[in-house]
């Protein structure tokens, strides 16, 4: 009596497989993104008064930097040593270093320690395993009374993203709505932005296309002391 084996593939281990991104596919100017804070993060927290920030998943730290600028105080969290590297090193070119905490982390374990007056997240997606829902409502638990929770993702998939794959064997990617349904907040929550947005861009090729932000930005309540 024989067995018909049947072989699958192993899981990508998320710290390896984003050390091999932001090694292997850097730009001419060495980096793999541009460097520039994300269009809605700036949109969303440009009339907010700076405090205390923390951004999920800094990549090379476009965000944090211009987060800096703005007079916030920031600690930024990525599984990725190098991108983290290339973040630290742009701080220290531009006078920011005192500003920015740079810490690396795989979110898929990380628990929060304080509270902030931001947290953010842009584009937290990823084409190996991440609990995202699970990361977001932990987010969620680091914002400090009167403080905000911003998640910028993507509303549609970007042209020739490897997330096109994963739409097409997995959940679509999740509207404003459905992540704020996820968060299970607390009623003293106030939902401030839940919106798809628009807007144009040049993508690599140097093509024009129209890319959809889903933004959602939930303000916590003051608490019972305030």
């Amino acid at each position: 009596m024989s067995h018909e084996s049947h072989r699958t593939e192993p899981p990508v281990d998320p710290a390896e497989f984003w050390e091999d991104r932001y090694r292997s596919t850097r730009g001419e100017h060495g980096q793999v993104w541009s460097g520039r804070v994300n269009e809605a993060v700036q949109r969303e927290v440009s009339g907010l008064r700076p405090g205390t920030a923390l951004e999920l998943g800094c990549g090379e730290g476009g965000d944090a930097l211009w987060l800096a600028e703005q007079g916030w105080s920031v600690t930024a969290i990525d599984i990725s040593s190098t991108a983290l590297a290339v973040g630290a090193a742009e701080a220290e070119r531009a006078g920011l270093s005192e500003r920015i905490r740079w810490i690396q982390a795989d979110l898929a374990t990380w628990r929060p320690s304080a509270e902030f007056d931001l947290v953010t997240t842009a584009f937290l997606h990823s084409p190996v395993e991440l609990p995202r829902e699970e990361v977001l409502r932990r987010a969620a638990m680091a914002v400090a009374p009167g403080g905000r929770l911003l998640v910028v993702g993507h509303g549609a998939v970007p042209p020739g993203s490897k997330l096109s794959h994963h739409e097409q064997n997995g959940p679509p990617l999740p509207t404003p709505g459905k992540v704020l349904a996820s968060l299970h907040l607390a009623a003293d929550w106030v939902t401030e932005t839940n919106a798809l947005v628009e807007r144009p861009a040049v993508w690599r090729d140097g093509s024009a296309v129209t890319l959809v932000d889903a933004v959602l930005r939930v303000r916590r309540g003051p608490g019972p002391d305030a």
